[in-house]
């Protein structure tokens, strides 16, 4: 079974794990697609300046990053041209992606695997080494960190989104009655 290593280790794959980002990300994304353009578009002065801007970075950078697992070049910015655009078009590529980003976690069978990467930047040549495993998890909580700007602002847009923790969305939850000691009972035990 592709990504045992990790599941081995916490109890959870990342396959899991990016399945809870997705569905902590839908109940974002519905709330940002009842924006207007105009405060989708509204820049406020942390993160990446609006919502559009954050979440086109963090598409890039999923997309990026799958890549890096692929072992496939993936130094362009696929999702660029979405900084001008209306949120719907961003919606439906992320979707998409999502569908590719999964298949890259569950395909992955050595967590441990070594990854490098360079590009040529403008003056120097940069390049990233870690492992699978640090791409993995460098693309599940990356996410965490801007949803978390995404949230900060529409909060201050009046359009907050609540209850996307883990536990909420991922753990079953219960209650049970609890049976009143009878005095009876309570007598005896005196």
């Amino acid at each position: 079974m592709a990504g045992r290593g990790l599941r081995a280790a916490a109890g959870v794959s990342p396959v899991d794990v990016y399945d809870y980002l997705v569905r902590a990300r839908r109940k974002i994304l519905s709330r940002v697609g009842r924006l207007t353009l105009a405060q989708y578009a509204t820049t406020f002065p942390f993160g990446r300046g609006s919502i559009r801007e954050t979440l086109v970075h963090v598409v890039d950078t999923e997309w990026w990053y799958t890549r890096l697992l692929r072992g496939e070049p993936g130094e362009a910015e696929p999702f660029r041209p979405l900084r001008e655009a209306p949120f719907a078009p961003l919606a439906t590529a992320w979707a998409k992606l999502a569908t590719e980003t999964r298949a890259t976690l569950r395909a992955e069978e050595d967590w441990g695997r070594a990854v490098e990467s360079r590009w040529r930047g403008r003056v120097k040549v940069h390049g990233i080494r870690t492992t699978a495993g640090g791409i993995a998890t460098q693309l599940l909580l990356h996410e965490v960190h801007h949803r978390a700007q995404v949230m900060a602002v529409l909060r201050r847009l009046g359009k907050p989104v609540q209850s996307v923790d883990y536990s909420l969305l991922c753990w079953g939850w219960f209650e049970e009655r609890v049976e009143e000691e009878s005095r009876e009972a309570r007598r005896t035990r005196a």
